[in-house]
């Protein structure tokens, strides 16, 4: 029997859609399934989050038609980077490096608002004709075999496929009906994120602020427009939650000592549980994981999104050439090749990510001592901070 589709994509964020993107062209006939609205793709609400994008990401999303719809003023250059321990004055500094994949670069990378990418994302596949979308709508059930994926709704309907593609978040119930396991780290903090203007230029620094008890993260967007990430223990929510708009700015100030001047919320705040997850593997019979159903990054290292657009960008690839050469899209050796590929970075990005916490939030004294030494090893030995800045810029 013929399957309804050569594709089905579960999860239209910006990896799915960065894979239908790009198999726009390869002749493929895909569908993508969102539980969200039509309408919430077509305009997706401020939800906080501004994305760190590397310039190896930028490349992916220009071939995408994705950067260019971002609007120009909204796309915020990241010059260089600084890390603060405790109460020390001492810094961990990436400056702007000279070249960034071999080409001149102004900036280590950019920030650019999570609904923005999204909406230019949604858009840069609106048109296609091979593309189909099925919203408002989600997923009861999936299971795969040698022959075909099929895909269940919630209204009953079946549908059938030579691939399936995960791409349902971090807590994808797609992966776990594939039987694949996943590594689920519940950090026990929860985050918080908005909008902070100031007196001060930021001038487009950003900062990872490791104080006692909490942590501050400030993410540059205008000269004089911050946003503002602030972690703690999830016991502590209330001691964020309960205070005023002019509290929390006052209570920012103070612990950043008036590095950026008086501060002022001019955003909503949203909140979000720290959650990291690792895919046991990357595909199935008949089926892969992208974006964060592979894996879930913890956000210190600004890296999440940039795997995820990379995962799309390794699978299309693969996929690409298969059609090319008329072989199966969902042969067990290509996606072992996806698997192969995309692990070769995400492993070590995820577990490194987890050290470099459990070291910089951990407040024993010992702790506190190493914390501060692996600050001044990692300003002082140019190959180590040049394999840092390296993985800053993709």
């Amino acid at each position: 029997m013929t399957p309804d589709s050569d594709i089905i994509i579960i999860g239209a964020g910006p990896s799915g859609l960065s894979l239908a993107g790009a198999l726009a062209d390869s002749g493929l006939n895909i569908t993508l399934i969102e539980k969200s609205p039509l309408e919430v793709l077509q305009n997706p609400p401020y939800d906080g989050r501004e994305i760190a994008l590397t310039h190896l990401s930028k490349e992916i999303m220009q071939r995408l038609g994705i950067w260019q719809r971002i609007p120009e003023h909204e796309i915020y250059p990241l010059r260089d980077a600084k890390v603060l321990n405790g109460r020390s004055d001492y810094q961990l500094h990436f400056p702007q490096p000279a070249y960034a994949r071999g080409e001149p670069a102004d900036c280590l990378g950019y920030l650019i608002s999570n609904h923005n990418i999204r909406k230019a994302s949604y858009e840069a596949v609106a048109e296609a004709e091979n593309i189909t979308f099925i919203c408002g709508e989600g997923v009861k059930h999936v299971k795969t075999d040698t022959e075909e994926a099929q895909v269940t709704l919630e209204s009953g309907r079946t549908l059938t496929a030579k691939l399936l593609v995960a791409a349902d978040s971090r807590f994808s119930q797609t992966r776990r009906q594939l039987g694949i396991a996943s590594d689920m780290h519940d950090y026990g903090r929860t985050m918080f994120l908005c909008r902070m203007k100031h007196t001060l230029s930021n001038q487009h620094t950003a900062y990872e602020c490791f104080h006692y008890g909490r942590t501050i993260a400030l993410l540059p967007l205008e000269e004089n427009l911050t946003n503002t990430v602030i972690t703690v223990d999830s016991d502590r929510v209330s001691s964020i939650q309960n205070l005023s708009d002019q509290e929390l700015a006052a209570t920012v100030q103070q612990q950043l000592g008036n590095r950026l001047g008086d501060m002022e919320l001019v955003s909503t705040r949203h909140a979000y549980p720290l959650v990291g997850v690792l895919a046991e593997r990357f595909y199935g019979v008949r089926s892969a994981l992208i974006g964060d159903a592979a894996v879930g990054m913890h956000p210190v290292t600004a890296h999440g999104f940039n795997l995820g657009l990379a995962s799309a960008d390794i699978l299309a690839g693969l996929v690409s050439e298969a059609v090319k050469q008329g072989k199966d899209i969902a042969s067990r050796d290509l996606l072992s090749q996806y698997d192969s590929k995309h692990a070769l970075h995400a492993r070590s990005l995820y577990y490194g990510t987890n050290m470099l916490l459990k070291l910089f939030t951990n407040e024993a004294p010992p702790a506190k001592l190493l914390r501060g030494l692996v600050l001044r090893v990692s300003n002082n030995l140019p190959p180590l901070k040049k394999l840092i800045t390296r993985q800053l810029t993709g």
